[in-house]
């Protein structure tokens, strides 16, 4: 009995830890291409473990197709100078991100531009060195 009961608590520790794992792959992701989306914020979810923003984009056919975009935490965002209010349903907005390799209307986030042309990402702002006095 104490055998089975090893054997099941390792099995369910292998499969947590896949499951853990294939949620936060980015994998499903091509990092090396980017897709610039142009369309209207339908959600802005500001949640933990990530972020989310839903994106009404017209395609090549006239459709409208909703894209998701995935994000990082809001503690990350938030040093990245990003409010909860950042982007609300109805914004204009072109986003750039690594699109699915599926094909699918989703893609992992690399930045925001907004109608008023303010740029958002999920670095923080470098700090641009002082000149140097000759």
């Amino acid at each position: 009995m104490r055998r089975l009961w090893i054997a099941f608590t390792c099995m369910m520790g292998l499969w947590m830890a896949s499951s853990a794992y294939a949620h936060h792959s980015m994998e499903g992701f091509d990092r090396a291409k980017n897709v610039t989306l142009m369309g209207t914020v339908k959600q802005f979810k500001w949640a933990n473990p990530h972020s989310w923003i839903e994106l009404e984009v017209t395609n090549d056919k006239g459709q409208v197709e909703t894209w998701n975009i995935e994000m990082t935490a809001p503690f990350i965002l938030v040093k990245a100078g990003w409010k909860s209010s950042s982007l609300k349903p109805g914004d204009k907005v072109s986003i750039v991100g690594h699109p699915q390799k599926s094909g699918e209307p989703g893609a992992l986030f690399v930045s925001v531009t907004t109608a008023d042309g303010q740029t958002l990402t999920d670095r923080p702002p470098t700090a641009t060195p002082a000149p140097t006095a000759k």
